[in-house]
């Protein structure tokens, strides 16, 4: 039976198969009868999804207890997929992903079915491998390279490395370690695939990549692999494990995996990835000069090499921090750089295209003869059948395309490199010295010489030092093109200092365009965020990838969720270093915008409230789930589950976060309040009542929020204005809650709910608070009792916190608390409510002051001039309140420097409150 004959219905397609691949010509003639019937009996030119491949390994095998028989199956079923796979890409039948896709779930499969068919003989010999723990110990197979990314090409060696979970011996006749099991059983399963028989090989087996390279152990366990990535694990091996993936040992295996993503993906950012790959790149240039390569798809430049090294270097720079660059697969995170704007959209296009095309290529390089090799062809005849395949005329057609390809590749390989490469310094170091030297008073000076020989710096490694010594002459320069290089410096000297022991952080500063002066600059506004910083020198991961505009709501919503996705309910510290990174790096970015793009003040409180309530939200919602896991979830009387959104908890906001006006520092006043059946009960195993459920959703927050750890604490939380105060219980009905208001509340207690606004939790609950609120707010009242109890209130304060009688005589204002100042004006805004919101219940709507004065002028309570006023100088006394706090200083200010505000808000103070005030001028 001829070739033709066989697949007569394809001729033309088995023709194009023939003309591609010698290869496939050698199968047909060996297998032609098993050809002939999958032909027949199969969806030969559809594609293989991952059950059906292993569907048919297993169907290969299938009760074969002879080794030689079962590997000459296993290799007959390879040359007949082979020539399958060859058949669909050399007419198009395929697609890259899908092809690559097939041929690692084949590797997987066979991989599985060998290490399967070597364990039988390993167990009657030597008994089961058993831990010290008593568990029996399976073989962990770790796909490396580009079968750990299930990307393997038409003749991939499979780089595999071998481990097992712990330590411990057999239990039979004859007694081996469990590494000595583990190292028989995988050597058995490389032969079983990686032998030469006459019926070939399935797959070359490479163990190169596995701890110490060749002449180690085949087989390490969970704890030496461990102890080698943190010890001895080099930069080089990073990349190598970003596409590490667990092909065989369940649990231990995955637990093994998930051991090795901090090796790979440190928690901050990482340029230190660049010196890695330009070395790899080096080394690799080196490599293809001495083979002469040149012409090599994969290592020659603008090749598949360096597309992979462009994705690899962000997956390792960024992957800590943004999870979705952790896949495995170029194409994949590709995508993803483009989304997270590392990678401008056109990159993206020119990259995927030139890979896509490169694999196709490399495909019809391998195709030719079954070879591992990746270098375009010599030969004139082997070149034509590549021509034929892919569809070009003549030679010089194909090199033409091939070289467009891989000079955009080359483009964004130099601008990857050339982007990150910070420019030497202008001056050589000893005049930077001279020139700062000039600049700064004698403290400065010996501050410098102390730090460079003081101990610290003797118990760093030597190239910690180094990458200081690097770091140096870049800082020095900054700094002199400062505005302040003194107070630059002394503010920048302790952020140095924390991170001698990371100086990845240095690297990170030079290797960053611009980020450097943008640092100094802030240094020269802020010494508070030179303070975040040093005390949380991983918030330097945000900052250098910053763009300094003010986050999004949604934005934030969407991103503190997606982090969370990924850490199980019962992982406590890491659901608390999430909340604490993202609202610090949040509030980072805000202050950065704050300084360095001059935001406006409104949006700044905007944001500042939207990164606390967006953290309220979230771990509300933990805190809920906690304790629902423990303790399953409150019945309603109904006996439907209270969750969280239905009848369950919400949270109240008084103060600046309900007033929508946070500041940098602000804590946080909360009140808890929720609708459970308080005597219900729960409906886990250990249940509680309905009221002890609310209680520990509170607490579990509140733990939450405020435990102090490494990365600090979300937010100080003040509860004390929930009924009661500190006797109070810390969670309220909203039943006891609205009794509680009406009956018992003091006027003052009113005037905090002026302020008051829900944030989180149940929205019907949230909406039944609000109409409490206004029902509350809008009562009736007696202007004169109103204002009588806003002066007694307003004159504590005064006393408690103002500025002293010797303050005053020397020209101190405290720019809050002082006559004149912002709490006069927020007392204006909480009088126009409760006065008059009894006729004018529309006061009562807004939470905020600069909209409750603007609907007091709306309704004619205050003139329009008035109003405008009061909200001109609250925004200007705020707007200075701002940046006090980012300088680190007291709300005490210069008197003279405020004298015109103070007046118009003493003035509208005398009007609207107190006739008998003592005019600012008797102060």
């Amino acid at each position: 039976m001829t070739s033709v004959e066989l697949f007569d219905m394809n001729a033309q397609q088995l023709q194009k198969t023939l003309v591609a691949s010698q290869y496939a010509e050698q199968v047909l003639n060996l297998y032609p009868a098993e050809l002939e019937q999958d032909y027949n009996s199969d969806r030969f030119l559809d594609g293989l999804s991952t059950d059906s491949i292993y569907q048919k390994v297993q169907q290969a095998v299938a009760e074969l207890k002879d080794e030689q028989a079962w590997m000459k199956a296993l290799r007959v079923l390879r040359a007949k997929l082979m020539f399958r796979w060859i058949w669909q890409d050399a007419n198009q039948l395929t697609n890259v992903v899908t092809l690559t896709r097939e041929l690692s779930d084949f590797a997987d499969a066979c991989i599985c079915a060998a290490k399967d068919f070597a364990l039988p003989a390993l167990l009657a010999k030597h008994g089961e491998p058993i831990g010290y723990s008593g568990q029996l110990q399976d073989l962990i197979v770790i796909g490396m390279g580009k079968l750990g990314a299930q990307e393997l090409n038409l003749s991939s060696d499979i780089d595999l490395i071998f481990a097992f979970d712990e330590q411990g011996e057999t239990n039979g006749r004859k007694c081996i370690d469990v590494q000595q099991f583990c190292i028989l059983w995988g050597q058995k399963l490389i032969y079983l695939l990686d032998h030469i028989t006459a019926d070939g090989f399935v797959f070359r087996v490479d163990m190169r990549l596995r701890p110490w390279g060749d002449g180690s152990a085949l087989a390490i366990s969970h704890s030496g692999l461990e102890k080698y990535l943190s010890q001895h694990g080099r930069e080089w091996e990073r990349y190598a494990w970003i596409k590490a993936r667990v092909i065989t040992g369940g649990k231990a295996g995955a637990e093994l995996l998930d051991m090795s993503r901090p090796f790979v993906f440190r928690r901050y950012v990482d340029y230190s990835a660049f010196a890695a790959m330009r070395e790899m790149k080096a080394m690799i240039e080196r490599e293809v000069m001495r083979r002469n390569i040149e012409e090599d798809i994969k290592l020659g430049a603008g090749g598949i090499r360096e597309i992979e090294f462009i994705v690899q270097v962000f997956q390792l720079i960024y992957g800590g921090s943004k999870r979705e660059l952790q896949d495995r697969q170029c194409l994949v995170n590709l995508h993803h750089l483009g989304e997270a704007v590392l990678l401008d959209q056109q990159a993206v296009i020119d990259l995927e295209d030139a890979y896509l095309f490169l694999r196709r290529v490399e495909h019809a390089i391998q195709a030719l003869n079954d070879q591992q090799t990746q270098s375009l062809p010599t030969e004139p005849e082997l070149r034509q059948r590549m021509l034929d395949t892919l569809g070009f005329a003549d030679w010089p057609a194909f090199m033409q395309v091939l070289n467009q390809k891989r000079d955009k590749v080359k483009v964004q390989f130099k601008q990857l490199i050339q982007e990150k490469e910070f420019a030497e310094p202008v001056d050589d170091f000893v005049q930077l010295e001279q020139k700062l030297n000039a600049v700064l008073d004698d403290d400065a000076r010996n501050l410098i010489q102390n730090f460079w020989h003081g101990q610290a710096l003797r118990k760093i490694p030597a190239n910690a030092l180094a990458r200081l010594k690097k770091f140096w002459p870049h800082l020095i320069e900054a700094i002199l093109q400062s505005d302040q290089p003194q107070m630059a410096l002394l503010r920048l000297m302790p952020l140095v200092e924390s991170v001698l022991r990371r100086t990845v952080y240095l690297v990170m500063l030079m290797e960053s365009r611009g980020a450097l002066q943008r640092l100094v600059k802030m240094a020269t506004v802020s010494p508070w965020i030179c303070e975040e910083l040093a005390q949380y020198p991983v918030l330097l991961d945000e900052f250098l990838s910053m763009d300094f505009g003010l986050p999004q709501r949604q934005d934030l919503e969407d991103s503190l969720r997606q982090q969370l996705l990924r850490i199980e309910i019962d992982q406590v510290e890491d659901q608390m270093r999430v909340l604490r990174l993202f609202k610090k790096s949040n509030v980072l970015a805000v202050a950065a915008s704050d300084v360095l793009a001059e935001s406006p003040l409104m949006k700044v409180s905007d944001a500042l409230t939207d990164i606390a309530e967006v953290s309220v939200q979230a771990t509300l919602r933990l805190a809920y789930e906690a304790v629902a896991v423990r303790h399953g979830y409150p019945l309603g009387n109904d006996g439907q589950r209270c969750s969280l959104d239905h009848k369950g908890f919400a949270v109240i906001a008084y103060g600046k976060l309900g007033g929508i006006e946070l500041g940098y520092g602000s804590d946080l006043d909360l009140v808890f309040i929720h609708a459970l059946e308080e005597q219900g009960e729960t409906d886990g195993r250990k249940s509680i009542s309905g009221a002890e459920f609310a209680i520990r959703v509170a607490q579990k927050f509140m733990s939450l929020m405020t435990t102090q750890t490494l990365d600090g604490r979300v937010y100080e939380i003040d509860t004390r204005l929930r009924p009661s105060g500190e006797a109070g219980m810390l969670v309220t009905s909203l039943k006891a809650y609205e009794q509680y208001q009406l009956k018992n509340a003091w006027l003052w207690e009113h005037q905090a709910l002026v302020r008051a606004r829900s944030i989180a939790g149940d929205q019907s609950l949230c909406q039944q608070f609000e109409q409490i609120r206004c029902r509350i707010l809008t009562q009736p009242r007696e202007e004169n009792e109103v204002r009588t109890e806003v002066l007694k209130m307003r004159q504590k304060m005064k006393d408690h916190l103002g500025s002293s009688s010797e303050q005053k005589k020397h020209g101190i204002f405290h720019l809050k608390q002082d006559s004149g100042g912002i709490v006069d004006i927020e007392f204006m805004a909480q009088y126009v409510v409760l006065a008059w919101s009894g006729t004018n219940t529309d006061l009562a709507h807004f939470s905020d002051n600069v909209r409750i004065l603007e609907d007091a002028a709306k309704a004619g309570c205050l003139s329009s001039e008035d109003a405008t006023a009061l909200i001109h100088a609250y925004l200007r006394e705020r707007t200075e309140s701002h940046r006090l706090a980012l300088a680190n200083q007291s709300m005490q200010v210069n008197a003279a420097d405020w004298r015109d505000t103070r007046e118009i808000v003493c003035k509208l103070w005398q009007r609207l409150i107190d006739p008998t005030a003592q005019a600012l001028e008797s102060e």
